[in-house]
């Protein structure tokens, strides 16, 4: 507990080598926009590597910065980053010690032009305070806070709700009506055209529903479930590459949970959608209740599957052609749903019925 509360409290940067700034195997995140200098504050605490600790600490007792000073950074004459002092390794020293005696060497650091995404995966692994940010030559430029990073990705996953039906990311209340109609109205258009691939499903089997009524009844609660169910891996899809967590994850491997969680979810649900189907049937006197009841069930867990399936390709198919993984994903998601769950019921009630 004590090692791990002072690497995380006091320790400035791990010691990683300045060569390791962000390498490419961190995993990008398309959805998060904007570089470190976005972020990026002008460096305080900045001292040369002769500096005394009795020196350093005369330093900090007279300066009246504008913000807080966390670490002290120690460069040479040409502001070439040499290293840094955590506030206890310098209340520890002797005071005649000098900074570069007891600074962190070969830090980490970032440069001004890493990509949000991978400077969020990195804060996630190294989880500091503070970065130093420094040019291609390691002359000290800035710094970052790490809680600046976690607020921006906070942000950017706010946004997501709204993406996921056409809700651009830059629309608040205070968006004059006109350009929040220009941004809202063609996904609303889209929805509308995947929406007649749904309805065009449900009339191939209008013979059926005409003839077994119960069908109709049942139609929303079985898009209802299955449109839950995707909507369910959609979310944690999108939130796992928001932070970087689909890096180390197979995609065969994710498939297989969310089409066990659809088994299951569709089995359970689906029992009380065929008891419910099986009722109505005989209070309605509907011929074949039992049958009726099988269609349900078995529809509901072949629907949810899918809508779990769905729910991660969706997202990942609009990364792979560089899309936006947010935007939208629930518009297209409803109609796959849409399409499977009321398609599979009617085609099982018209092979076993008709």
């Amino acid at each position: 507990m004590t090692t791990e509360h002072k690497e995380t409290e006091l320790d400035p940067v791990a010691i990683e080598g300045s060569e390791q700034r962000i390498a490419a195997s961190l995993a990008p995140l398309p959805s998060i926009d904007g570089r470190i200098e976005d972020l990026m504050i002008d460096a305080v605490g900045v001292q040369p590597p002769g500096t005394t600790v009795a020196k350093a600490l005369d330093y900090l007792v007279k300066i009246k910065p504008d913000t807080s000073i966390t670490y002290l950074y120690v460069t040479d004459s040409t502001g070439m980053l040499l290293g840094v002092v955590g506030m206890r390794d310098l209340l520890m020293a002797r005071p005649g010690q000098t900074l570069v005696e007891i600074m962190t060497g070969e830090p980490f650091v970032f440069t001004p032009d890493v990509k949000m995404p991978e400077a969020i995966s990195a804060a996630l692994s190294k989880r500091h305070r503070l970065y130093p940010v420094v040019d291609d030559t390691g002359v000290l430029v800035g710094l970052v806070y790490g809680w600046k990073l976690f607020e921006h990705v906070a942000t950017s996953i706010s946004g997501q709700a709204g993406s996921m039906v056409g809700v651009s990311r830059e629309e608040r209340v205070s968006t004059p009506i006109m350009q929040a109609f220009r941004m809202r109205h063609p996904w609303l258009q889209v929805n509308l055209l995947t929406a007649f691939a749904a309805a065009f499903v449900v009339g191939m089997f209008e013979d059926t529903i005409a003839r077994i009524v119960a069908l109709a009844v049942f139609l929303p609660v079985l898009a209802g479930q299955s449109g839950n169910t995707g909507c369910q891996a959609l979310a944690i899809t999108l939130r796992s590459l928001t932070l970087g967590e689909l890096a180390n994850v197979s995609l065969s491997k994710l498939l297989r949970k969310e089409i066990v969680l659809g088994a299951l979810n569709g089995f359970f649900v689906g029992l009380i959608a065929a008891a419910a189907m099986f009722a109505y049937a005989m209070i309605s006197d509907t011929p074949d209740p039992l049958i009726l009841s099988a269609v349900i069930l078995t529809a509901m867990v072949g629907a949810c599957i899918g809508s779990g399936i769905f729910g991660v390709l969706v997202p990942l198919t609009l990364r792979r052609f560089g899309a936006d993984p947010a935007m939208a994903s629930s518009i297209f998601l409803t109609t796959f749903t849409d399409v499977l769950g009321m398609g599979l019921m009617l085609a099982l009630a018209t092979s076993l019925l008709m």
